[in-house]
């Protein structure tokens, strides 16, 4: 996951200079069991003096952001005066002056730092200041799915299967258990399209796919578009039109024409019998 990271840190770069304007843009990752950030991207740098650079909470501009979890910004870095000077060789080598840096807040822990810098001394305006605070919003909710991610398929990993049974099929598990596969696989089906990295959305839907394995019955030769199949996943997991319809991201008119659609091709008239014909047909768990 940590690579993943550090290419949601490297598009966000991207996107800050694009909004802002600003000609150069670095950050890099909080090292896990270490009160750092190492400078892994740069964009639109001249030099590799900030690589690999490691900042500690409460140094510099960006320490000051890690330390007080919120936006920092300078004028002129050299010659500020409520941040420490550790980093000034570096900085002055790449000929950086007004900086702004954005800390990457997720579940109230620092992960990573933005940077944004002009090659000259002047205030960075509330836009630039909005838009890099934006970059890193956007950051933050990415880190966020993809954890979300890493928890699901935790959960969906194969189970010890009896003889007769494929891996990890739902009929292996019972009560309780099932029902929790059951929910492990609605919120997967929920989460892939918000997922940007193809491959981890492909792990996604591969452990969607393991979550149905062997639950194929008399009507598996009806095919769900996976719209229908996320749609009825929802249903199964006892979400409302509404409810469905926020977990993925559409229309609550949306999800009544998938619905209508999926019903229409199992042949039934109820989302509970919808739910009951696509678990046959081997689209559920």
């Amino acid at each position: 996951m940590r690579t993943g990271d550090a290419v949601e840190i490297r598009g966000a770069l991207a996107r800050l200079r694009r909004t802002t304007g600003l000609p150069v843009a670095f950050g890099g990752l909080v090292e896990p069991g270490r009160l750092q950030v190492r400078i892994s991207e740069l964009s639109g740098t001249a030099t590799a003096a900030l690589r690999a650079l490691a900042v500690t909470p409460g140094n510099g501009l960006g320490g000051k952001a890690v330390a007080l979890a919120r936006p920092c910004a300078v004028t002129d870095y050299s010659v500020a005066r409520h941040i420490s000077h550790e980093y000034d060789v570096p900085v002055a080598a790449e000929g950086l002056r007004a900086v702004v840096a954005v800390p990457v807040v997720v579940r109230r822990r620092v992960r990573a730092v933005l940077y944004g810098a002009l090659r000259a001394a002047q205030p960075l305006g509330d836009r630039t200041l909005g838009e890099a605070v934006q970059a890193a919003r956007d950051v933050e909710q990415a880190l966020v799915v993809r954890e979300e991610a890493a928890e699901l398929l935790a959960a969906a990993r194969p189970r010890p299967e009896r003889p007769g049974t494929a891996p990890g099929a739902a009929e292996d598990v019972p009560g309780a258990a099932r029902e929790q596969v059951r929910e492990a696989h609605a919120a997967l089906r929920a989460l892939a399209p918000r997922i940007a990295d193809p491959a981890l959305r492909a792990e996604l839907l591969d452990a969607c796919a393991l979550l149905t394995a062997g639950a194929q019955g008399p009507v598996a030769a009806v095919r769900l578009a996976p719209r229908e199949v996320d749609v009825l996943a929802c249903v199964a997991s006892g979400a409302t039109n509404a409810v469905a319809a926020e977990r993925l991201g559409v229309t609550a008119e949306t999800v009544k024409a998938y619905l209508r659609s999926a019903m229409r091709k199992l042949g039934v008239r109820t989302r509970g019998q919808a739910v009951v014909a696509a678990r046959r047909a081997g689209g559920l768990p």
